[in-house]
């Protein structure tokens, strides 16, 4: 996959000190990845890039909205997005990025890709299980909520219930006594 140029933030040339990015995101960011969970995308990327002489701190703030389907009944939503994530960029011998809060990138680098973390930074701040406000609260008017409700396990009690035998009841006071 090719970076994206936008996201790249050449920092040989920056002064010591703090400096402010901002960047928007829609659903061709999220093509560029091939992830295709959201309908929709609104949000706005902060950083916070703070350059000092022996390393970097970058500060991700991720804030807007996404439309993803609910779970339960299929409908579209906008699930609120707001989530950070601190980063520090060292300098070593090798690249390396297993450890999610460290970059180390080799000595002489002069850029560094940013679009894989704002691309994480925004797909794990959805929940792992998306339910529509609607269905919260109660509000949603959906034949989907209404089958799950008529399926469920305390209207098939209550059901099984009305459709007793009475000739059983004498028995069930049997065993009562």
């Amino acid at each position: 996959m090719r970076n994206l140029a936008e996201f790249t933030i050449p920092f040989k040339g920056l002064k010591l000190g703090k400096h402010q990015f901002e960047y928007e995101l829609d659903n061709r960011f999220f093509e560029h990845f091939e992830y295709d969970e959201f309908n929709s995308a609104d949000v706005k990327i902060d950083l916070l890039f703070e350059k000092k002489s022996t390393m970097m701190e970058l500060t991700f703030k991720a804030t807007g909205t996404v439309n993803v389907n609910c779970d339960l009944t299929n409908e579209p939503y906008d699930q609120p997005i707001d989530s950070e994530l601190f980063l520090v960029i060292k300098f070593g011998d090798d690249f390396n990025n297993d450890d999610e809060d460290l970059l180390i990138l080799p000595h002489g680098e002069y850029e560094v890709n940013i679009q894989q973390y704002v691309y994480e930074l925004v797909v794990l701040s959805v929940p792992p299980k998306r339910i529509h406000p609607g269905v919260e609260d109660g509000t949603l008017e959906s034949d989907v909520l209404d089958k799950l409700e008529e399926h469920s396990l305390k209207s098939q009690k209550k059901r099984n219930e009305d459709d007793i035998d009475p000739r059983w009841d004498k028995l069930k006071n049997l065993l009562n006594e």
